[in-house]
Order: C-alpha cells, then structure tokens, then sequence
C-alpha cells in the first residue's frame, strides 16, 4: 500500500518535481500551492504525513500547522524551508511538528521520515482506538 501524502508548498515548479520523484518511490502524492487549500483537503482526507513549506505568502506554515493540528491532532508534518532558523525550528516542533528539513530536501532522507511519520500516526491512531474501547467497555460494564 503506498503512502499517502500532502505536499504543501508555494513554489509549482518543486512540488511537480517533488511530486514525480515521490511516485516512483510508491507514495501517492497530493499536492497544493494553498495553504487554506492543504486545510480543507486536511479535513476530507487522512493523510499518512504533511509536508509543508515554512514560508509562503498566503499563511505561514506555522499558521498551518496549528490549524492542521486542531482538525487532526494525529497528524503528522514534516516542514521544509529554504530559510531555517532554530528559533523557528524548535516552535514548529512546540506546535507538533514531527521533523523540520532544509531545502533542497534529499530525497531518501525524506522518504525515511515520511515512513516515520506514517508509524507514528498508526501508533497514535491504534492509541486513541484502544482508549475509545477501553472506555465503552468500562461505560457497558463488560
């Protein structure tokens, strides 16, 4: 089963490419130069792993982050910027983010922490299921 991916970034040309080069690896990639866009996709899909350009004029991917996070709370981003900073760095990862890469992003470092995050996901995901189940089971009695 391939991996389900949104790619969140303002520059067409790179998330084309980025988006070609992670079809031949076996991810499905879905792909939007919007951030309000990647928001609303957020909220039909469940998507494996995010991953989202820091800077880009229509939000802030920190911005997006956050809203990413109030919709899904299991979800799992990885941000990309052409102009890291620690201190931007160390608030992504406050806000939840699971990675922070610079740009140009390898290729194979990139699948690694897409399948990271897809584990965690499943990890947090089987977590909630066993916590609903535990609760109707004490609620029922049985």
């Amino acid at each position: 089963m391939s991996d389900n991916v949104l790619f969140v970034d303002d520059e067409v040309d790179f998330l084309q490419t980025l988006s070609e080069r992670m079809s031949l690896r076996g991810v499905a990639p879905t792909t939007t130069s919007s951030p309000k866009e990647a928001i609303e996709l957020a909220k039909k899909e469940n998507f494996d792993a995010i991953v989202l350009d820091l800077l880009m004029p229509e939000m802030d991917g920190l911005e997006v982050l956050q809203a990413l996070k109030e919709i899904r709370p299991e979800v799992q981003v990885i941000l990309l910027t052409g102009r890291a900073t620690v201190e931007k760095g160390i608030t992504a990862m406050k806000l939840g983010a699971l990675d922070f890469m610079e740009k140009p992003a390898d290729i194979e470092t990139l699948m690694e922490k897409i399948k990271r995050a897809k584990a965690n996901k499943l990890i947090l995901v089987e977590k909630k299921n066993d916590e609903m189940i535990q609760k109707i089971l004490k609620e029922r009695g049985w």
